[in-house]
C-alpha cells in the first residue's frame, strides 16, 4: 500500500475540462523562536526557485506560507525576524508542514495553539517535517513515537535523554518516514527540499534550483553526515556512518552485526571493511571510541569515576582503568589528578 506521502506525489498535473491544470506543491511553514535562519532559507529557497523558470520567483508549480498563531515577528537565532504570512488555516491546504527549529535552550519555542495545529495536522495525516530541534518539537507535542527520526550529531545525546522511547539516528542528513520527515538542518535542509521538488514537480524543477543556489548535485537521504569522528582518517561513507553510530551509542552499546545492518553489511563485511582502512577490528575501535568519551569526562568534568565508566559502557570501574590504561597508558585517576595539579 502507498504512503501518504507516496500518494501526494503521483500527481502535478491534472486535466480539467480537457485542460491541463497545475496542482502545485503547498508547504507551510512553522518558525520556532530562535529558528535557524540559514535551513529555513535554504528549504524555502530551494521551493521558490523550483517553482519557476531561471529565477523569476513565481509561484507556478510551488506555493509556501510561514503559519503562526499571531502575526507577530518571528526572531530568527541570529536576530533576523521573519513575519507569519498566514493565521493557522485547514492543514489539510497543505502538502507538508514544515516545523523549522533553532536553538535548544530556548523556553516555549512554539505556543499552545501551534501545538494544537501540529497535531491537528497529523491526525489529517498531513506529513509532518521538523528541520534542525524542528524534531524536538513534534517529539515534545507526541507526534514522532514509531517514526525513526534524523538529528544532527550535535543534538543527539540531548534527542536520547529528552525522548528515550523514540528511535533516532544521527549519520544520515534527512529521512522521510511515512507521514513524518527529519532532518539534521543547515545545508541539508536544500537536499531535503530538492528531494521533495523532485517527487513532486520534476527533475527539471529541481536541477533549476539546485543551479541558481550553485549546489552541484543534492545529496540523498543515505548520505553520512560531515563529521570526523575522531581522529580516524575514512573515505568510506558505510565506515564512517559506522563510526558516528559508535559515537551514538556509548553507553547503550549497539552489538557488531547490528552495526553492521544499520550500514547495509554483514558483519563479516564491516570487519573487512574495517580492517583494511583501519588495520583494527571494529570492536577494538568501538573500545577506543568509549575510551576517548570517557578522555573526554576525565578532563571537562568532575563526574566520579564509577559513574563514567558507567557512562562509557563498562561494567564497573576496575574494568574501566584497566582498560583506560591499556589504550594511554595511565590510568583514569592518574590523568585527572595529573591535570588538576
Amino acid at each position: 500500500m502507498a504512503t501518504v506521502i507516496e500518494q501526494r506525489h503521483k500527481q502535478v498535473m491534472k486535466p480539467v475540462g480537457g485542460v491541463t491544470e497545475i496542482t502545485r506543491l503547498k508547504i507551510g511553514f512553522v518558525l520556532a523562536r530562535s529558528f535557524t535562519l540559514s535551513a529555513f532559507a535554504l528549504f524555502v529557497d530551494t521551493l521558490r526557485l523550483a517553482s519557476d523558470e531561471a529565477d523569476r520567483s513565481g509561484r507556478v508549480f510551488a506555493d509556501w506560507q510561514v503559519l503562526a498563531s499571531t502575526r507577530n515577528l518571528i526572531a530568527s537565532s541570529c536576530g533576523v525576524q521573519v513575519a507569519p504570512t498566514s493565521d493557522f488555516v485547514d492543514p489539510g491546504l497543505f502538502d507538508y508542514i514544515v516545523v523549522v527549529g533553532g536553538l535548544l535552550n530556548t523556553e516555549f519555542p512554539i505556543d499552545g495553539d501551534t501545538v494544537g495545529f501540529l497535531r491537528k495536522a497529523a491526525v489529517r495525516k498531513v506529513p509532518l517535517i521538523g528541520v534542525c530541534t524542528g524534531t524536538f518539537i513534534l517529539a515534545d507535542a507526541g507526534l514522532m513515537k514509531h517514526h525513526r527520526t534524523c538529528v544532527s550529531w550535535l543534538h543527539y545525546q540531548a534527542f536520547r535523554q529528552r525522548f528515550p522511547d523514540h528511535e533516532v539516528r544521527a549519520d544520515r542528513i534527512f529521512n522521510l518516514d511515512r507521514t513524518r520527515g527529519s532532518c539534521a538542518g543547515g545545508s541539508s535542509a536544500a537536499d531535503m527540499a530538492a528531494s521533495i521538488v523532485r517527487r513532486h514537480i520534476s527533475e527539471r524543477a529541481e536541477r533549476n534550483a539546485l543551479e541558481v543556489l550553485q549546489i552541484d548535485k543534492a545529496r540523498s537521504a543515505l548520505h553520512v553526515q560531515p563529521r570526523r569522528p575522531l581522529s580516524i582518517e575514512c573515505n568510506d561513507p558505510r565506515l564512517q556512518a559506522a563510526l558516528i553510530i559508535m559515537e551514538s551509542h556509548i553507553e547503550n552499546k549497539i552489538s557488531i552485526s547490528k552495526l553492521a545492518a544499520s550500514v547495509g553489511l554483514s558483519r563479516r563485511q564491516l570487519e573487512r571493511l574495517f580492517m583494511e582502512q583501519t588495520k583494527s577490528s571494529p570492536a577494538l575501535v568501538y573500545k577506543r571510541v568509549r575510551l576517548e568519551r570517557a578522555k573526554q569526562l576525565l578532563l571537562e568534568t568532575s563526574t566520579p569515576m564509577v559513574d563514567i565508566a558507567v557512562e562509557v559502557g563498562f561494567e564497573n570501574a576496575s574494568h574501566f582503568s584497566r582498560a583506560f590504561r591499556e589504550v594511554f597508558g595511565l590510568p583514569p585517576s592518574k590523568l585527572r589528578s595529573a591535570t588538576a595539579s
